[in-house]
């Protein structure tokens, strides 16, 4: 293999011409950000769920490519120092971007090629290039194909950039064992949609994915579930009613497989009583809700107006009479923010019985519309991208001081984590109980730590030692 300078993206890597017909080694990498700094800690590798991403890219390994491949997730075991590959595919959220180019360094200097995707690339691919082989800019079924039959013929461009009309139907399904499934909670993950129809000011969804949702036949989705004799299912989806009509058929396909499902929704669902008796049918238990603000000049500020806080006391009381729990997340630190705001929100959220109340600080990811603007008024602290978690300040705020919103933020997660708080909620929670009980200690033994760990998107209702969810990821590449 044409081995690369480090720093270089110019010259063109792979295999020569006499060793294209060589079987190719590849290994596919997500790397261990903040949420995995301390093992040993609340949410160690026994809590961790299967991630779709890498199953995802292991299936579309074009099958006419000879190769051998190694799957490896810094969740639950740290990437070899001597591992020997032609090249490795690393994908990379904001928070694991440095874990990702301290990698790739050691690799290219070895002469192993590296290649960058998934969100963080996608959003700011200038900022990955000079740690890479080659980039991959957008979703990954036709990219990565594209890429592995290019470095097979030594011709690999340092760029490959998703095309518009992209389909996610009709596509290999997950190859799950890639993985070691007793490492994880559950494996049973799946996806059904990428996108969505919002654009909040603070996601990188809209800036990353622009556009309609794409959709996968909800018999694929159908034929997944029974291929893995799945009881219960977790979708990593971040919005699935995103398309109401698809959301109910969906809805109407996974009603007769009797199973119980955990995923993402926006508020809106609580709206439409013909949408949300649909998914209490099919089997939904648990939602993680991005409820933001008890504030609607804030909200309106997000771009997420369609939020009301006056009526999140129903939308509580609609999904518990139905049978599904709420995770219901806040966010501090936007520009109509006080120091008021971080007990007033804590207390509202225990009042109204939300069963796992989540709070972070507001997080102006790069590439993101809240960047952009936030920039341009000088307010951006630093670009250590580890630190962009959700957990720590990284821009001047306006209406309190940095120190403000960092105490905060954790008085927030105290008070609802504290022994009243939890007995009023386990009274209340559409969850099993014991299933409440050890989420909530397990959620009062992070609040009272928040220094030592970081906050990730997760729900826990799916057995009674908790699991996670929802990643961005998969809607990228590598």
């Amino acid at each position: 293999m044409n081995a690369m300078k480090p720093g270089g993206i110019q010259r063109i890597v792979g295999p020569s011409r006499s060793e294209a017909a060589a079987s190719l080694r590849i290994v596919l990498l997500s790397p261990k950000g903040p949420l995995y700094r301390h093992r040993g800690g609340i949410f160690g590798k026994g809590l961790r769920y299967m991630p779709l991403t890498l199953p995802t890219l292991a299936a579309l390994i074009p099958e006419d490519l000879p190769h051998s491949l190694a799957c490896y997730d810094e969740g639950i075991e740290d990437f070899p120092d001597d591992l020997d590959a032609d090249l490795v595919g690393i994908t990379v959220i904001t928070g694991t971007a440095p874990r990702a180019y301290a990698i790739a360094a050691k690799l290219r200097e070895r002469g192993i090629a590296v290649v960058l995707g998934g969100p963080h690339p996608t959003l700011v691919p200038d900022d990955a290039q000079p740690h890479a082989d080659a980039v991959v800019v957008g979703y990954a079924e036709d990219e990565w194909p594209r890429l592995l039959h290019d470095f097979a013929a030594g011709r690999l461009l340092p760029r490959y950039v998703s095309k518009p009309g992209l389909q996610i139907g009709g596509r290999p399904l997950p190859r799950r064992e890639v993985l070691p499934a007793r490492r994880y909670i559950t494996k049973d993950v799946f996806e059904a949609t990428r996108g969505c129809v919002h654009t909040c000011e603070f996601c990188v969804v809209p800036a990353a994915w622009p556009g309609r949702p794409l959709q996968k036949p909800p018999e694929e989705i159908v034929a997944d579930i029974r291929r893995n004799r799945a009881r219960r299912a977790l979708f990593v989806d971040l919005n699935l009613i995103a398309d109401r009509s698809y959301a109910l058929r969906l809805f109407a396909a996974l009603e007769p497989l009797r199973i119980q499902w955990f995923g993402l929704s926006t508020t809106l669902l609580a709206e439409d009583q013909e949408l949300l008796d649909a998914a209490s049918r099919s089997g939904c238990r648990g939602l993680l809700m991005g409820l933001e603000s008890i504030e609607p000049t804030a909200l309106k500020g997000m771009r997420k107006g369609f939020n009301d806080p006056e009526k999140y006391a129903t939308v509580v009381e609609r999904l518990h009479s139905r049978g599904i729990a709420l995770q219901g997340c806040f966010v501090f630190g936007n520009d109509h923010d006080r120091p008021d705001v971080f007990m007033r929100t804590a207390r509202f959220a225990v009042e109204i019985g939300i069963d796992l109340p989540r709070f972070a600080i507001l997080t102006p990811f790069p590439g993101t519309r809240l960047h952009r603007r936030i920039e341009a008024e000088g307010r951006i602290l630093h670009r250590d991208w580890e630190k962009y978690d959700g957990q720590h300040v990284v821009f001047r705020p306006t209406g309190m001081s940095i120190d403000e919103l960092q105490l905060g933020t954790e008085t927030a997660w105290k008070h609802a984590y504290s022994w009243r708080s939890i007995a009023s909620r386990l009274r209340r929670t559409a969850a099993p109980l014991h299933v409440s009980l050890v989420t909530n200690l397990g959620y009062r033994f992070y609040a009272r730590r928040l220094h030592r760990f970081y906050t990730c998107d997760m729900m826990s209702w799916e057995v009674p030692s908790g699991t996670a969810a929802s990643s961005p990821e998969i809607g990228s590449v590598a």
